[in-house]
């Protein structure tokens, strides 16, 4: 084998070794956040950039890239723009996926019916998600669990 090569190689397998393992650290677990106000949605970050559309307030979105003053987001339909990052909350909503979710009173298919929410409500977060159940309350007050396949933004 050259000279050349057997130094290389070496050199090489070390540097993806070190490459491999700075990015499986640098992984980090997926963000979500809510909306405090209406959003206007562009498909750049800049206001001159053009505006897609508005999510309502409440309305959880992914964190995908901060940028300065404005967030890439994915949000619940799936697609990414950019929106402020001013109108981000530390608080946490889920939005309802299913056609109908049941919220129980604990976190049992068998557990009471504490309330029922259609699709495209939101729920505020509560708790995280343990063994499939989110522990959410809803803008009336009322508070139960609910299957964590029924919502997204967790």
């Amino acid at each position: 084998m050259p000279l050349l090569r057997r130094k290389l190689l070496p050199s090489l397998a070390t540097t993806l070794l070190a490459f491999s393992g700075l990015t499986a650290g640098a992984a980090q677990a997926i963000e979500f956040r809510s909306l405090t106000e209406a959003a206007i949605v562009y498909d750049a970050p800049s206001t001159e950039g053009r505006r897609l559309f508005i999510l309502r307030p409440g309305t959880p979105v992914e964190i995908v890239v901060t940028l300065d003053q404005w967030i890439k987001v994915r949000e619940p339909s799936g697609s990414l723009s950019w929106i402020e990052r001013r109108v981000l909350a530390k608080r946490r909503t889920l939005l309802v996926t299913a056609e109908r979710a049941a919220i129980r009173r604990e976190a049992r298919d068998d557990a009471p019916l504490s309330f029922e929410a259609a699709r495209n409500v939101v729920v505020e977060l509560i708790e995280a998600p343990t063994l499939g159940w989110a522990r959410v309350r809803h803008a009336d007050g009322l508070e139960g669990y609910i299957r964590a396949s029924d919502v997204w933004g967790l």
